[in-house]
């Protein structure tokens, strides 16, 4: 399967468990309804505030990663231990 069929398929799948997730929705209490729909759109906004501030980190992180591997080559670097964290 290709990668545009892929992305067709994927949508697909979403599309149908967002009908679904609403059909589920519509039934319950208006209260209930305007809580998750508040809920939700909380969810998208902070998706869309990560997105936007990962995407304007971009330079900063790549000069962050450079000094790191320079310093890595340098040996001023140490690897890190999870376990001791």
């Amino acid at each position: 399967m290709g990668l545009a069929a892929s992305v067709n398929t994927y949508n697909r799948i979403v599309s149908r468990a967002l009908d679904t997730a609403i059909e589920k929705m519509s039934a319950l209490p208006p209260e209930e309804q305007d809580r998750i729909a508040r809920w939700l759109l909380g969810e998208l906004q902070d998706e869309e505030r990560w997105t936007q501030a990962f995407s304007n980190s971009q330079d900063a992180l790549s000069r962050l990663a450079d000094e790191a591997r320079t310093d890595a080559k340098a040996g001023r670097a140490t690897q890190l231990d999870p376990d001791k964290l």
